[in-house]
């Protein structure tokens, strides 16, 4: 009895649904679409005009929102590989959540363009390697063109300004 056989065997116990294998370019557009999912909806939040999102939960009251992390964690999409997407993008926008504590939004948006435009230049024949070198570059000269734009936060008030502005709240 081979290991499929001895699976086979024991099937009344093993509980886990059969594995689906997708692969090139419909696994791509499927996990683009589970990442157009969470940014079409995290989206809506962006900017001081940004519109609210009911979002439902299965017990208690819906909670109505604009911040892009708590949006995005309480979506969950019925397609696997679509899903996996999503989970990638949800992924972004929790490191800036936890790194940041705030700017979700931003991440979701700029990740999913990145996913997006990435994918549309290797199908037209980009290195990917290549692609990888060239955002690394861009990163590291956005981030140093970021740092000498920033400006420092020494006193009180302007940590309160700060914390006003990323709450919406002026108070």
């Amino acid at each position: 009895m081979g290991p499929a056989n001895i699976r086979q065997t024991v099937g009344g116990l093993n509980k886990m649904p059969p594995k689906h294998i997708i692969r090139d370019a419909e696994a791509q557009k499927a996990l683009l679409h589970g990442i157009q999912a969470i940014a079409d909806a995290v989206s809506l939040t962006l900017g001081p005009k940004g519109q609210n999102v009911i979002l439902e939960k299965k017990w208690g009251a819906p909670v109505i929102t604009n911040d892009g992390v708590s949006i995005a964690k309480e979506i969950d999409l019925p397609e696997s590989f679509e899903n996996m997407g999503a989970q990638l993008i949800k992924e972004a926008a929790a490191k800036t959540n936890e790194s940041a504590g705030d700017g979700t939004t931003t991440a979701t948006i700029l990740a999913h363009l990145m996913v997006r435009e990435g994918m549309r230049l290797v199908a037209a024949g980009v290195d990917p390697m290549a692609l990888k070198r060239g955002i690394d570059k861009c990163v590291k000269a956005i981030v140093a063109e970021l740092e000498n734009l920033a400006t420092p936060v020494n006193t009180r008030e302007q940590t309160a300004q700060v914390a006003s502005i990323s709450a919406n709240d002026s108070e």
